[in-house]
């Protein structure tokens, strides 16, 4: 397995370090996993039981993602911004025979949510978890990691997109496996390498650099929860190298440099982006003030994760004005209003086929329109591609906001509104 490979290559080398102080080389790592895998075995954790965690990004919580693939289980990653309706709709549709949570976190009783879903859909065991309290056991005694088909669902990973409840893209080791490494290769990732993991860990992007650090033996830097000082402080203090990852974190780094005599980064490679277009003037800036290759972008969905990326290599007026190319193996069409394929430089749907497309939706009638007649998925998202072959995104089909990277679905919101007595009409 990529856990057992990368502890081999780089046994002492630091694979985690977090803002919390806990520490994990790809070695220790590699340990930590399978006692923990253990701990949930003999908690009665089997392969093929779905496990849905909403945990913050903890060393443990990278840990637990690595220890529930040895024993062969399906994930079912939530991120921290939802709530009892959104969880339980999620592990109900999953099929959750696991959920584990937090207990109090970031002034939110996640325990106590958990026991509510538990009780509402019924059959769902409860973890409730700190750091350094995952259920651990004898690593040693443990069968060999299971080895997935290369179609075996291993994740369920939910988005918010224009219907009104969260839809559950299934995705294999294969499919999330396939996008880190030539997207590393066109951020310049090396060994050693320090590369920031301060957002969500449970969002796709998180489960994607796990891969990532497996595949190119770089060191990810975790915060639990974003501060604007402490989090910087720390980024600078461990020498990140590719301080990621959209433009609320661009505009903090921005904000700590300006306060400061020395280079908040003086190793930094790149600003990795995503998750929504980066203005060009704030890339600018990025290159002027913090130096190194600035925001290099990338594009892509929950359903098929880092579709493009430009590389640190490219021009820079289009890593300004770009999601850079297509990733090797993606098949990336421009579809007009006619359902034609666009010329270039001509705005239309974006359509994909390629080795990080998801295998369906759990809800297996959103796939009748997902796919056209063609096989190709239909994003959503409207763009122009140019000659040689960089990518615009241009707006959306159906409405999207986006807040701090993440989709909220316009119509969920108007459908809630309409839901309360005391509204008589609502737009959104």
């Amino acid at each position: 397995t990529l856990i057992e490979e990368a502890a081999e290559r780089w046994p002492d080398e630091p694979m985690l370090v977090s803002r919390q102080g806990d520490t994990a080389t790809f070695g220790e790592y590699r340990s930590r996993v399978r006692a923990m895998a253990a701990g949930l075995h003999d908690a009665g954790v089997r392969r093929g039981d779905v496990v849905t965690w909403i945990l913050p990004t903890w060393v443990d919580t990278v840990v637990l993602a690595g220890a529930l693939s040895h024993l062969g289980a399906v994930q079912n990653p939530i991120i921290g911004i939802y709530r009892h309706r959104e969880v339980a709709f999620c592990a109900r549709q999953a099929g959750a025979k696991f959920l584990i949570s937090p207990g109090v976190f970031g002034g939110f009783d996640y325990g106590a949510m958990a026991a509510d879903v538990a009780a509402e859909i019924g059959d769902v065991q409860t973890l409730v978890v700190a750091p350094g309290s995952f259920p651990t056991g004898n690593g040693d005694a443990l069968a060999p990691a299971v080895e997935p088909a290369p179609e075996e669902v291993r994740w369920i990973c939910y988005t918010s997109g224009t219907t009104a409840d969260p839809k559950g893209a299934m995705h294999a080791d294969q499919t999330v496996g396939s996008f880190p490494d030539p997207m590393a290769e066109r951020l310049d990732v090396q060994p050693g390498d320090r590369y920031s993991l301060v957002f969500p860990f449970p969002h796709i992007g998180g489960i994607g650099l796990l891969f990532m650090a497996l595949q190119r033996g770089c060191t990810h830097l975790l915060d639990e929860a974003v501060d604007p000082v402490a989090t910087i402080d720390f980024l600078s203090a461990e020498g990140c190298t590719h301080a990621g990852t959209g433009t609320p974190f661009f505009l903090m780094y921005l904000a700590a440099q300006e306060a400061r005599d020395t280079p908040l980064f003086p190793d930094l490679k790149v600003c990795p982006g995503g998750g929504a277009p980066i203005p060009p003037a704030l890339h600018a800036r990025l290159v002027n003030e913090l130096g190194g290759a600035g925001a290099v972008s990338g594009w892509g969905l929950t359903e098929a994760p880092e579709l493009t990326n430009g590389d640190v290599t490219d021009p820079n007026e289009k890593i300004a004005t770009t999601e850079g190319r297509p990733l090797p193996g993606v098949d990336l069409i421009a579809v007009n209003s006619s359902g034609d394929r666009c010329a270039p430089n001509e705005e239309g749907e974006l359509r994909v086929k390629g080795p990080q497309l998801m295998l369906g939706y759990v809800d297996a009638a959103l796939n009748d329109t997902a796919f056209d007649a063609e096989g190709y998925y239909r994003t959503g998202d409207l763009g122009v591609m140019d000659a040689e072959g960089f990518v615009r995104i241009t707006g959306r089909l159906k409405d999207i906001i986006i807040r701090n990277g993440e989709n909220i679905s316009a119509q969920e919101v108007e459908d809630l509104l309409f839901a309360m007595t005391s509204i008589a009409d609502a737009t959104v």
